[in-house]
């Protein structure tokens, strides 16, 4: 009896040893990690874990890389549209500028048959201008923008036409066979004012051009038209 007795007492401290051994499935996954499920990670060479990333996230990173340098191309994009527009503007400006300020010739096609300060019987003082003689009816144009501030008829410039400029330079077309224009109209370089003619004191059909600085005294047009880029 005692023999059997000392036989189930043994039986069940083996028993009790290995349940007291036996963890819950709970604390298993809490101590083991992420190992426990998918195995451990590979060891590299040095025996350390190595990280091991998923194609997602080679993914995710990739679309970054690609995102980032869209963002760059787009505002490298913006930044030359912005700069061919203020070149496109500044372009405007400037072609506004030259139609407003550049001097053309009155016409083409013309002889010169006298210049600034010429004297002659014709004249009770010296040539206040240049002529350029053409055949009457001949298309005479402005040779800048300007306003006009005289048309009529004035004693030995016959027909006369004056426009006065932005920097208050006057120039006077006198012989006018016609006259196109009025006071106080807005003119462009080349825009017709009217036609060659012989009025007032001639000997034949030609233009009386004159010049005068800021309304003032006659200067010789010659030097005038050639700073603003005409040659006679």
């Amino acid at each position: 009896m005692s023999a059997t007795l000392g036989a189930l007492a043994t039986g069940a401290a083996v028993v009790g040893a290995t349940l007291g051994g036996v963890s819950s499935p709970s604390q298993d996954l809490t101590s083991q990690g992420v190992d426990a499920i998918v195995g451990p990670a590979p060891l590299t060479a040095g025996g350390q874990r190595r990280r091991v990333v998923s194609r997602s996230t080679d993914r995710l990173a990739a679309e970054s890389v690609v995102g980032t340098e869209d963002g760059r191309l787009q505002a490298a994009a913006r930044a030359r549209e912005s700069a061919l527009s203020r070149i496109e503007e500044l372009v405007d400006r400037r072609a506004a500028y030259l139609r407003r300020h550049h001097w053309v010739l009155p016409f083409t096609g013309y002889r010169i048959t006298a210049t600034f300060g010429d004297t002659s019987s014709l004249w009770s003082t010296v040539h206040t201008g240049v002529d350029l003689a053409a055949p009457t009816g001949t298309v005479t144009g402005a040779v800048g923008a300007g306003v006009i501030t005289y048309v009529g008829y004035d004693g030995a410039y016959g027909n006369k036409v004056v426009v006065t400029h932005a920097d208050g330079t006057e120039t006077w077309y006198g012989h006018l066979d016609t006259i196109a224009v009025g006071p106080g109209q807005e003119v462009v370089a080349g825009q017709q004012i009217g036609t060659v003619g012989a009025t007032g004191n001639v000997t034949g059909p030609h233009l009386h051009l004159e010049v005068r600085p800021y309304g003032q005294d006659p200067v010789d047009p010659v030097p005038v038209l050639r700073e603003r880029g005409v040659q006679l």
